[in-house]
C-alpha cells in the first residue's frame, strides 16, 4: 500500500463541518506528507518585489528543506535558485538579506553571476563544463509586488491566479512601496490551526480588542459565504468598482485564493489603536484615503494581506515542523515615506503585533489541546466558522490530488 493511502482513508472519513482529528495536526509521516504534497509542489508567497530594489539585492528563504535564494540581476529580472552551492553544496547567500555584485560560496570562493551561471570555480581543472554547474533554478513569479515560488519541476499554471489577484492589487502599486517593519514569530501550532484561527472571527471580540477597533468580525467579512447578501457590502462593492476599484468576493474554483474589498468598523480608516491613518503619504494617491476599507486576500497554504488606504500588511506562513509554524509580518508603506514625519512605527504596527501575540497564544493553547488523546473534534458554527470550513474543503481537495499524484516523483532536484 502506498504510504499516502491511509491518511487519503482518513480524510475521506472526516466529518463534514467538524475539524480533523488529532492526528492531523501532530503527526511527523503526515507533515512529511504535506510538505511533498504541498508546499513543495504549489506556489508560495515569499516576499514583495521592492525587498529587492536594485540589481545585485537578494533575500534569503527557508521552505522545509529547502534554502531558496531570491535575487536581482543587471537587467531588472528577479530569479529565484536553490541556495546550494553546485560544488559541494553548501549555501552561497547565508544572510536574510543583502547585496552584491556576484553570488560568492564562502566556503570555497566558487562565484556565480546574478543570472545564476556560474563566473568562476576557483583552481579547479580547466575541462570542467561550467555551463551545466549554475545555480538551480526554482519557478518564480511576481504579481502586483509579489513574488511566489514553486519547487516543482513542472510548476501548476500561474496565470489564473494572476489574473484573480492583478486587477485588485495592481491600483495600490504595491512594487513602489517600502517595507517599513518587519516581524518573525515561531508559533509552537501546527500550520493547519495557524489557518483555521486566521479564516475566523469567531474568537475575535474576546481576544483581539485592538483589532476590534477597526476591523469588523462580521461574518460575510471575515469568511467566504453570504457576502453577496450583504447590503452594508454590495453598497462598499458597488461605491469602488465606480471608481474603477475590482471590490467584489472572487473565489478560484478550487477555493485556494479569495480576493474581496470590505469596509472597516466603527468609521476607522486604517488599522490603528485610534482608527485615524497610520501614514500620511498614501501608498497610491490616486485612491480615496476615506471610506475605502480594506482589501483582503488569501492564497493557501503560504499568505494572507491587508491592504489599506495608507498602508498594507502581509502574512507569511511557513511550516517548521508538525507542532511549529513561521509566521512573518510586513508593514508597506510609501517608498517615500519617511519615519518620524510620515508616520510613526509604534502607531503604524501597535494592532497587528498585540494581535499576532494573541493568536500566537490561541494556537499553542489549541496545540496543547488537539495533542491531548481524549481530543475529538466538534462541529463548526455555521454562522461564524464557514471560512474554517472552507480552507479544510480545500486542505482535503489539494491533499487529494497532491498524493494521488505521487509528489515525490514531481520534485525538482530530488535525488
Amino acid at each position: 500500500m502506498h504510504a499516502s493511502r491511509p491518511w487519503l482513508d482518513r480524510l475521506e472519513a472526516s466529518a463534514p463541518g467538524f475539524g480533523l482529528a488529532r492526528e492531523f495536526y501532530g503527526d511527523p509521516a503526515l507533515f512529511d506528507l504535506e510538505l511533498q504534497a504541498l508546499h513543495y509542489r504549489d506556489w508560495l508567497f515569499v516576499a514583495h518585489s521592492c525587498e529587492l530594489p536594485k540589481p545585485g539585492a537578494f533575500i534569503t528563504v527557508q521552505i522545509g528543506a529547502y534554502p531558496i535564494l531570491l535575487v536581482r540581476d543587471a537587467e531588472q529580472q528577479i530569479h529565484a535558485f536553490h541556495n546550494a552551492c553546485r560544488h559541494r553544496g553548501s549555501r552561497v547567500c547565508t544572510a536574510a538579506r543583502g547585496s552584491a555584485p556576484r553570488l560568492v560560496c564562502p566556503y570555497h570562493q566558487w562565484s556565480y553571476g546574478l543570472d545564476g551561471h556560474l563566473i568562476a570555480a576557483r583552481q579547479m581543472p580547466p575541462g570542467i563544463d561550467r555551463t551545466r554547474l549554475g545555480l538551480k533554478p526554482v519557478h518564480c513569479e511576481n504579481v502586483a509586488g509579489y513574488l511566489f515560488v514553486c519547487l516543482a519541476e513542472q510548476a501548476p499554471d500561474f496565470a489564473p491566479f494572476r489574473a484573480l489577484i492583478g486587477p485588485a492589487f495592481g491600483p495600490h502599486r504595491l512594487e513602489e512601496a517600502k517595507v517599513a517593519f518587519e516581524t518573525t514569530i515561531i508559533e509552537r501550532g501546527n500550520w493547519k490551526l495557524v489557518w483555521e484561527n486566521n479564516r475566523e472571527c469567531y474568537h475575535c471580540r474576546p481576544n483581539h480588542p485592538e483589532l476590534c477597533r477597526s476591523f469588523s468580525d462580521a461574518p460575510s467579512v471575515t469568511g467566504v459565504q453570504g457576502a453577496s447578501d450583504d447590503p452594508v457590502l454590495a453598497e462598499h462593492w458597488r461605491r469602488l468598482e465606480a471608481l474603477g476599484l475590482p471590490s467584489s468576493l472572487r473565489l478560484s474554483e478550487n477555493g485556494q485564493c479569495r480576493t474581496t474589498r470590505v469596509p472597516l468598523a466603527s468609521e476607522a480608516l486604517s488599522y490603528t489603536l485610534s482608527g485615524h491613518p497610520a501614514v500620511r503619504r498614501p501608498l497610491c494617491p490616486g485612491l480615496p484615503a476615506s471610506d475605502f476599507g480594506a482589501l483582503l486576500c488569501f492564497h493557501y497554504p503560504s499568505t494572507w494581506n491587508h491592504v489599506l488606504a495608507d498602508h498594507a500588511v502581509s502574512f507569511r506562513v511557513l511550516p517548521i515542523s508538525p507542532t511549529e509554524t513561521e509566521l512573518t509580518t510586513k508593514w508597506l508603506v510609501h517608498r517615500d515615506a519617511i519615519e518620524g514625519e510620515d508616520y510613526d512605527l509604534r502607531e503604524l504596527t501597535a494592532v497587528w503585533q498585540a494581535t499576532n501575540a494573541q493568536d500566537q497564544r490561541i494556537v499553542e493553547e489549541n496545540q496543547r489541546g488537539v495533542s491531548s488523546p481524549a481530543y475529538e473534534p466538534g462541529p463548526f458554527s455555521p454562522e461564524h466558522e464557514g471560512g474554517v470550513r472552507q480552507f479544510l474543503d480545500w486542505y482535503r481537495g489539494a491533499m487529494r490530488r497532491g498524493l494521488a499524484a505521487d509528489p515525490r516523483g514531481a520534485l525538482t532536484h530530488v535525488a
